[in-house]
């Protein structure tokens, strides 16, 4: 379930220089937004450290997260192709650092760099590829097995080994699990109640770590 390699690792030395090169760095602490939907900022944002929630907000002022992403992340880059406005919000989880660089710049480093712009291609197909296989979770699993898929995810993504299985040392809320599982924050704390009756994980306030993976994967089949 995991996504494959970030977009700044999927660029050769030269690449990753050139991209460099046409932007600066800046910091954003915990909480603070790097940009929000609707804004017409074409701004590319790339991760070098820290970790990004992207979300959406409904009508009815719901927050529905969209994917965590961490370094090597590239952010807002379709806006920077097409011009139109971001269709999503992005959030620092921890304090962030990240390489700012102008929409138009990102698009010359693409026209000069074509494994860059096949590198862009690969990574937004995997996206649509993701979407569409959680657009089937929510239709086919229960949500148990929705949650069990979204923390597989993020221990294979982000996992840090240690003694007793592996840390998820993503910051998130069960309100903002809850978004991402299409589900009310009450049926995910039963969700994850299930999950460590079965010895799966153990959690605590926004943190979790996975004691047995391949029995939460199993659990995330459905």
């Amino acid at each position: 379930m995991s996504e494959p390699e970030e977009f700044l690792s999927s660029l050769d030395d030269a690449g990753r220089a050139a991209l460099t090169a046409r932007g600066r760095h800046r910091r954003w602490p915990a909480g603070s937004s790097l940009f929000l939907e609707g804004d017409r900022s074409s701004t590319v944002v790339v991760v070098v450290s820290g970790r990004v929630k992207v979300f959406s907000i409904t009508e009815q002022g719901e927050e529905v997260l969209l994917a965590v992403r961490g370094p090597g992340a590239l952010l807002g880059e379709l806006s920077a192709v097409d011009g139109a406005p971001r269709g999503a919000s992005v959030a620092a989880l921890e304090p962030v650092v990240a390489l700012v660089v102008p929409g138009p710049d990102f698009v010359g480093f693409l026209s000069d760099r074509p494994g860059a712009a096949m590198a862009l291609l690969r990574l937004v197909t995997s996206r649509l590829r993701d979407a569409d296989r959680k657009r089937v979770e929510f239709g086919a699993f229960d949500i148990a097995a929705r949650v069990a898929g979204r923390l597989v995810e993020l221990a294979d993504r982000f996992g840090e080994p240690v003694a007793d299985g592996v840390r998820i040392p993503v910051p998130l809320s069960q309100d903002e699990l809850a978004g991402w599982v299409g589900a009310s924050r009450e049926a995910v704390a039963k969700a994850l109640r299930a999950l460590r009756e079965r010895g799966l994980v153990t959690t605590g306030r926004r943190t979790m770590t996975v004691r047995d993976l391949d029995g939460l994967r199993r659990r995330a089949g459905g």
